[in-house]
């Protein structure tokens, strides 16, 4: 059995970029894998994973063999017509070959291959010790890692994300000799920068993580995350009220610290006069500090801030977030209240001086094409036309506000707070923020009728001027996110179930792009692509009816009979491809001479009968699974009939049973794209 040791890689450092932190910890794990992999030493990777923290990026395995395993090589040598001479003695060739590979040609062994016979040199040598190329692993690891601006410091020329100052490599109990990045490897790292200034003895890997935390640093990333939680909703009930704990703002906070401590603190109410997504949005991006929430779900005079320390005064820290924190809600105050002084109609005007794009106009010329658009929109919808034109002018006013030109990511949510001081109805205010609805990827679609409106009203105009002005994507680039609002478009028509012609309204180029982002929204609800395909090949313009239909198809092909009437609408579909002259539009009975034949006519103009008010109804489900019952009077027909015989009339007239047959399997889908 090999013998193996806990390993232990500690790399340390100055403080690591914090969005890059998780990457690169990431990044070295993985290459440190690769690098045992690549040398063929065996390893218990067990539970293992990233450990990193600001300051540091670790490899702790809990199992690693001490050495490789015994090498074997082939080389390959000359073949015996070019080694041997006419006597059997050895040419220079194989002399050459036998005192490269440090043998006496007589020990070197023969092989066959297409060609002939040759010589070959085959040896085994031991394993070399793990610990002598761990250094060389560590090496590689850091140069495969995606640091796109490497620092450099002091006199050499190592370059890394930031300085290195210690290295940890521990195999068992043993320091692994070696060095990295022109630091000398050692059983020493390092506490937490001002609660711990000691060396931190590290007597074993398995040790690891429990000498950090005596040292005040959780090198766990998931400890630290699960603590910074903990702590956070701990405060935040002290407050009486929820902490929101932003996905990203977490993660960021988790990268900041390696001993966190929440600290509650509070602001002066005054500034809950502010729109609470502008004093959320300066508290998570600019400061990094949690708000706390009040069960109405608005934000309270409360945050939550994260010290990367444990303070005998906490009210010295509270004071100094506090005092950074109101600078910024000043201003954005100051903001708010300048805006409501000028006023939408001011800041309207405002866009007709903003170039929207140079072949497309202004701004404003932006707004009056996507409130004419919205109007005829709303028609449709059963939306008030008169709101849906008032959103629409108003939703790109906000532009001109100091509040977005601030913070841009308020860009709808201002205006709506600017509307409803201005007493327009509440749904156009609403509709103004739900414009820009879903926002990212996995974001609701608008909630509202208007709302929604406004949103397809804006995306068709984007995309249609984006065409028009020869924007369509390529490759990577998408400067007017053509992609995210087709696919923004698509999910508020199916999610909305607003059963508008996209075809017919945006043309057939913006709906094959925009179905083109449908195979990922779909795939991503794991559904196959053939039968997508079944459905997009009916080019239906209704996407709210599109993916009524790619529904009945999953279900159909859940039945034990879809394989098979898949197949033999393919058949069908090719014979009547095939078929030579004009095929009649209804079927003669008196033609039906077989008895195959009677009976798929009589079958499939019940299936019709029987499918008509179902398919009025778009009861997609109920019609396939009608369908599926044709199936063993359409394997008899195949059976027991042949279509292409000579006599003309006869083969017309079967030809015509066929078409009515596929007209109807077609119905809903192609469904011949289920058949492999």
């Amino acid at each position: 059995m090999t013998d193996m040791k806990p390993l232990l890689i500690e790399l340390g450092t100055e403080e690591l970029p914090v969005k890059a932190l998780p990457g690169l910890a990431q990044a070295f794990f993985d290459g440190v894998i690769d690098g045992l992999n690549k040398r063929g030493i065996a390893f218990d990777r067990g539970e293992a994973k990233p450990l990193y923290t600001p300051r540091r990026l670790a490899v702790c395995l809990p199992g690693v063999a001490v050495e490789q395993p015994e090498q074997a090589s082939e080389v390959l040598g000359p073949y015996l017509n070019i080694a041997l001479d006419a006597n059997g003695e050895p040419t220079k060739a194989l002399q050459g070959f036998a005192q490269k590979a440090g043998v006496d040609w007589t020990a070197l062994e023969k092989t066959s291959d297409a060609k002939g016979e040759r010589f070959v040199h085959r040896a085994v040598k031991p394993g070399a010790r793990t610990r002598d190329l761990l250094p060389e692993i560590v090496r590689e690891a850091i140069a495969a890692m995606p640091i796109p601006k490497p620092m450099r410091w002091g006199d050499h020329d190592y370059a890394f994300a930031r300085p290195v100052h210690w290295l940890v490599l521990l195999m068992g109990k043993d320091v692994i000799d070696g060095e990295v990045l022109g630091v000398k490897a050692d059983r020493m790292s390092r506490g937490h920068r001002f609660l711990h200034d000691k060396p931190v003895w590290v007597n074993d890997p398995i040790e690891y993580l429990e000498a950090m935390r005596g040292a005040k640093v959780l090198a766990d990333p998931d400890e630290r995350r699960e603590r910074i939680v903990r702590e956070v909703e701990q405060a935040a009930a002290k407050a009486g009220g929820e902490a929101r704990i932003d996905d990203d703002n977490l993660e960021q906070v988790n990268c900041l610290v390696e001993w966190p401590k929440a600290i509650l603190c509070s602001f002066e109410e005054e500034f809950l006069a502010v729109p609470q997504e502008a004093l959320i949005a300066t508290m998570e991006s600019n400061q990094k500090f949690f708000p706390v929430l009040g069960a109405d779900g608005k934000l309270t005079e409360n945050f939550i801030g994260i010290a990367n320390i444990d303070s005998k005064d906490e009210s010295e820290i509270r004071k100094g977030y506090e005092r950074v924190i109101r600078p910024r809600f000043a201003d954005a105050k100051f903001f708010f209240v300048e805006d409501m002084k000028q006023g939408l109609a001011s800041m309207n005007e405002g866009l007709k001086t903003v170039t929207y794009q140079a072949k497309l106009g202004t701004v404003a010329d932006k707004v009056a094409r996507v409130a004419a658009l919205a109007e005829t929109i709303a028609g449709e919808a059963g939306v008030d036309p008169k709101l849906a034109r008032r959103a629409a002018e108003l939703s790109k006013a906000d532009l001109q506000s100091r509040l977005v030109n601030e913070f841009p990511e308020l860009q709808g949510i201002a205006g709506r707070y600017y509307a409803a001081v201005e007493r327009e109805p509440l749904e156009v205010a609403n509709a103004i923020d739900e414009a820009y609805m879903p926002r990212f990827a996995g974001d609701a679609i608008a909630p509202s009728p208007l709302g929604k409106v406004v949103a397809i009203a804006e995306r068709l105009d984007t995309l249609a001027g984006g065409f028009q002005a020869g924007l369509k994507p390529t490759g990577n680039k998408d400067p007017f996110a053509l992609r995210r609002n087709a696919l923004g478009l698509a999910r508020t028509l199916i999610e909305g179930g607003l059963d508008i012609d996209l075809a017919a309204r945006a043309g057939d180029e913006i709906y094959d792009f925009t179905l083109e982002r449908l195979r990922g929204y779909y795939a991503d609800q794991s559904v196959p692509p053939q039968q997508f395909e079944s459905v997009a090949a009916l080019r239906k313009g209704s996407l709210p009816d599109f993916d009524k239909r790619l529904k009945a198809i999953g279900e159909f092909a859940k039945l034990p009979e879809a394989e098979a009437l898949a197949a033999a609408n393919k058949r069908i579909r090719n014979i009547l491809r095939k078929a030579e002259g004009e095929i009649p539009d209804a079927v003669n009975p008196a033609l039906l001479t077989e008895t195959g034949e009677r009976d798929l006519h009589g079958a499939v103009e019940q299936a019709i009968a029987d499918t008509d008010e179902a398919l009025k109804k778009r009861d997609y489900v109920a019609v396939l699974g009608r369908l599926a019952r044709l199936r063993p009077q359409v394997d008899a027909f195949f059976d027991g009939v042949m279509v292409n015989v000579d006599d003309a009339a006869v083969r017309s007239n079967r030809l015509a049973l066929l078409q009515r047959l596929a007209d109807r399997l077609g119905s809903v889908a192609a469904i011949e794209h289920l058949s492999a």
